[in-house]
């Protein structure tokens, strides 16, 4: 996919008060057509993208029993959720974000906008990197050879992905990247950080390793949370991002 816009990042802005401009220009439309809370900056916050939580493209209890609908209804429906949340109103709070996409707030901001948006950006990539165990086949053979020729095999990458994983302090992510050369490796990161911000990185597959993420079917068993992962991993979605390297 190389994410320069992922595709499922929805966003949207609403097309007449686009071409409000400026108070002037409110003015024209009467103070009724829109929020008063427009009236309070220079450049109308209405005006100005509006994050959305994207749709799951499965049914939310379509990963049981690897991962249950109450899962989902907590991690996406509430911790996704908010974050989506808290970034439209970072949004409507400075005119600086105005009409900027999510890849780019992502990658120049900091502190609550940048947690915020990176948690809206690697959440939907973590989603997706998840399929219903039915449709979770094996990685491409392009995919296959590099994970191969880097650790030798499927089975010996995951247990080093695991460790890795399982050995991030606190909370995090674990990732397999590529650079466009094709070069596997695994890496984890730490609350919001994301190998996003890495021009020279893309990532292929990641693992949510917060504790909403595995609490309410594992508890505290990062381990049982790694072996259900894999049986639900969508390696269509891995294999596509590494193709798309180039």
């Amino acid at each position: 996919l190389g994410f320069n816009q992922p595709p499922f990042i929805q966003f949207f802005e609403n097309p007449l008060l686009r071409k409000m401009q400026s108070l002037q220009t409110l003015a024209k439309f009467g103070v009724s057509a829109v929020s008063t809370r427009c009236l309070k900056r220079a450049v109308p916050s209405c005006a100005r993208f509006n994050f959305t939580l994207p749709a799951l493209p499965y049914a939310k209890d379509a990963l049981a029993p690897h991962m249950s609908a109450e899962t989902i209804d907590f991690h996406y429906g509430k911790h996704h959720q908010t974050y989506v949340t808290n970034l439209n109103n970072f949004v409507a709070a400075d005119k600086s974000l105005a009409g900027k996409s999510l890849e780019e707030i992502v990658k120049t901001s900091s502190g609550g906008i940048f947690n915020n948006a990176a948690q809206v950006w690697n959440h939907t990539f973590f989603w997706n990197c998840l399929t219903p165990a039915s449709s979770s086949k094996a990685p491409s053979a392009e995919l296959a050879a590099a994970i191969n020729k880097t650790w030798g095999s499927l089975d010996k990458f995951k247990e080093e992905f695991n460790k890795a994983a399982a050995g991030q302090f606190g909370s995090g992510w674990a990732w397999l990247v590529t650079d466009k050369a094709g070069n596997l490796k695994i890496t984890t990161t730490s609350n919001a950080a994301t190998p996003l911000t890495d021009p020279n990185t893309i990532p292929v597959l990641t693992v949510d390793v917060w504790e909403h993420a595995y609490y309410i079917d594992h508890r505290n068993s990062r381990p049982n949370f790694f072996a259900a992962f894999w049986k639900i991993a969508n390696w269509d979605f891995a294999s596509s991002n590494y193709a798309k390297r180039k």
